[in-house]
């Protein structure tokens, strides 16, 4: 491991929080790729027609794969049946989540409310937390001290990280704040981007969610099976293992505290499957860089910033393997970074507020 690496402490409540507000970095300028404002207005158009026929399919399948699973409970085919019935359920429940909480999936906004509260229960993120915490996520991305959504410190935790493959950390942890909440307690973190304003909200919801946690129970006791909990609330356990695998390549192996979401974020090619899954967030360089760009928009707005970002990572398996090498090298040497070269067209990147912030080396 590097010697003169000093372990950064990434709580919201720690020396870092302030250290990030007194370089200037929580109220900077981040970079944007440049782009027409005519153009940019027509990808920031919302419809409801994608939203509503990729929920109707989410749905579908959802019910489908459910038969199934219910028709084949008490054979060995049961086991994958249950497993593609989790996958449909956790992984459309974690994208449908993040964009219905942007706001942008449906123009009509109770249709964003109700799929995002309908997906925040299925993901078993508690939704006006998760609502803020994401907001802040966006706000100050990747900033230590400041991100209450950063994947893995440095240096990583493996057991960590392969625990999240069934959500068996923050899991736990989230459905912990949900008891905190329905007595009406909030974390000391929480209270970092959870306006006060919102508390109630945040413990009636809790409560809500508590009540069915309960439903689920009764129902087993009372059928004399655990057949309903694997319907409800244990698929966002078993099924989350492609949710994570999308997921953990966001940001992880990249750069942090800087000011270009070109360097703290990455792009990904997926098949079109994937993509529905995921509602486009595999381009999330472009995502984060204009976060009111409706999902079904998002391949047109890689379009247009292509000549100004670097290369896509181009599959799935490419990232998901470039991120675990950088998790490897890490552990050993915690400053490793990766960083792609740009095009001869691009902007060069904006590593923080001046020139004196650009790192003397970069590994790639």
């Amino acid at each position: 491991m590097n010697t003169e690496f000093k372990k950064r402490d990434y709580r919201l409540t720690g020396p870092e929080n302030k250290a990030a507000q007194d370089k200037g970095l929580t109220k900077a300028e981040w970079y944007s790729s440049p782009i027409p404002r005519k153009r940019m207005k027509e990808l920031m158009k919302r419809t409801d027609g994608p939203a509503i026929r990729d929920t109707l399919f989410w749905f579908a399948l959802l019910i489908g794969s459910g038969t199934l699973a219910y028709w084949l409970w008490g054979t060995w085919l049961a086991i994958p049946a249950f497993l593609l019935y989790g996958i449909f359920y956790a992984t459309p429940a974690d994208s449908r989540w993040h964009e219905c909480g942007h706001g942008t999936a449906f123009k009509t906004p109770w249709m964003n409310e109700v799929i995002y509260q309908f997906a925040s229960f299925m993901s078993l993120r508690p939704a006006t937390p998760w609502r803020w915490s994401h907001t802040r996520h966006h706000t100050d991305t990747y900033i230590v001290g400041r991100d209450p959504e950063i994947a893995t410190e440095r240096p990583p935790v493996w057991r960590v990280l392969l625990m999240e493959y069934a959500r068996l950390v923050s899991g736990p942890a989230d459905i912990k704040k949900m008891f905190m909440h329905a007595v009406g307690l909030i974390e000391k973190e929480e209270k970092e981007y959870i306006p006060q304003s919102e508390y109630r909200k945040t413990f009636w919801e809790a409560r809500i969610y508590l009540l069915i946690f309960t439903a689920v129970i009764a129902s087993c006791m009372y059928t004399g099976s655990f057949m309903p909990a694997l319907f409800v609330v244990l698929p966002t356990f078993y099924g989350a293992l492609l949710a994570l695998s999308f997921g953990i390549t966001q940001h992880i192996g990249l750069n942090e505290d800087v000011l270009d979401h070109r360097l703290n974020t990455r792009t990904v090619y997926m098949n079109p499957f994937f993509r529905f899954l995921y509602w486009n967030m595999n381009y999330h360089v472009e995502h984060h860089m204009f976060p009111m760009v409706p999902y079904h928009m998002l391949p047109a707005l890689h379009e247009e910033m292509k000549a100004d970002c670097p290369p896509a990572c181009p599959s799935l398996w490419a990232a998901n393997k470039e991120v675990f090498l950088a998790i490897h090298r890490q552990q050993k040497d915690p400053m490793y970074t990766i960083e792609r070269h740009l095009p001869s067209t691009a902007t060069p990147y904006k590593y923080g507020l001046n020139e004196a912030d650009v790192p003397a080396v970069i590994n790639s």
